[in-house]
């Protein structure tokens, strides 16, 4: 079997057959740049794969994303739709995203923010921010498997958790929204919201000025879903008008963020620059394996992308 990948660039090729190898000594890893035979390649392990390439592979019989999302291969309009896509969702994952949001939430929760631009400016300043996590009512928004990995972590350490998503989900005995009609008493409820959600159609543009009006006063905001669920200026007038207080963005519209970005500068936003939870080579690797060998076997593929759903 031969396996095709897209994710690091050329250099990064003796890296993943390293990994590879450990893992299947059996699969021939080719990088996406080789000249190889299209006929020949049964597996593709992608990230932003160039638009058309996908469809010149005849016999492929599963696209693998390189990362939890599956936009970026969507994107392409000559993508073969009768393909299966499975995302990039592991423990190692969830684990990463659950301890990003709960680092995030401590921040916030603390004005950490606050204290690292004082620390620019070699100004001491002490102020009251002695809040503590049981304080702090954290709303997430999208409760797959990342969203109730963050849920359950932050629940542990004390905070107030609820969730939302399009349709009913349950989160282990704690308060969960559904839909459109609960909404605003989902967003009337969190002091923190959290947006995990899917890049869909439904959720383009969802971190809106109306969206962000039905928080408390003075709520804040974590994005580590996708740069299209926000609306940028909205943010931005959210928090000039105090409606939010800080923010911390992992996910952008546009990626690397511009420098003239006026994000990159906002004294209430922290940014990270999409690592929220990002599987290091050797867990990719030891998914994408098992995923080849679980299809070969004909088993049920977890997290493969439904058209219906977006995700």
């Amino acid at each position: 079997m031969r396996l095709i990948i897209n994710s690091g660039g050329p250099a990064a090729i003796d890296a993943w057959r390293a990994q590879f190898h450990a893992f299947a000594p059996q699969l021939d890893v080719v990088g996406w740049h080789e000249d190889v035979a299209p006929d020949s390649v049964d597996y593709a392990l992608v990230w932003a794969p160039d638009a058309g390439r996908l469809a010149t592979f005849p016999n492929l019989k599963l696209i693998i994303s390189a990362g939890a999302g599956v936009d970026h291969i969507l994107a392409d309009p000559q993508l073969p739709r009768h393909l299966r896509i499975a995302r990039m969702v592991t423990a190692r994952t969830q684990t990463e995203m659950a301890e990003f949001v709960l680092t995030s939430a401590l921040m916030l929760t603390r004005d950490i923010k606050r204290v690292v631009n004082n620390q620019a400016r070699q100004h001491w300043e002490l102020f009251d921010s002695l809040r503590v996590a049981a304080d702090v009512r954290v709303g997430i928004m999208g409760l797959g498997h990342l969203g109730i990995a963050a849920a359950q972590l932050l629940s542990r350490v004390g905070f107030p958790v609820s969730g939302w998503s399009r349709g009913a989900s349950q989160l282990d005995g704690l308060p969960c929204y559904a839909g459109q009609a609960e909404f605003g008493q989902f967003l009337a409820n969190t002091d923190l919201l959290v947006c995990l959600l899917p890049a869909t159609e439904a959720t383009k543009g969802i971190l809106n000025a109306t969206t962000l009006s039905q928080l408390p006063r003075g709520a804040s905001l974590i994005n580590a879903g996708r740069g299209t669920h926000m609306v940028t200026q909205d943010v931005i007038a959210a928090l000039d008008s105090g409606q939010l207080h800080q923010a911390v963005l992992d996910v952008f519209e546009q990626e690397p963020l511009p420098a003239d970005s006026p994000l990159w500068t906002h004294p209430q936003i922290m940014i990270t620059p999409h690592c929220a939870a990002i599987p290091d080579r050797k867990e990719r690797a030891r998914h994408t394996a098992w995923l080849i060998e679980a299809n070969e076997r004909g088993d049920a593929l977890p997290n493969i992308y439904d058209p219906l759903r977006g995700y």
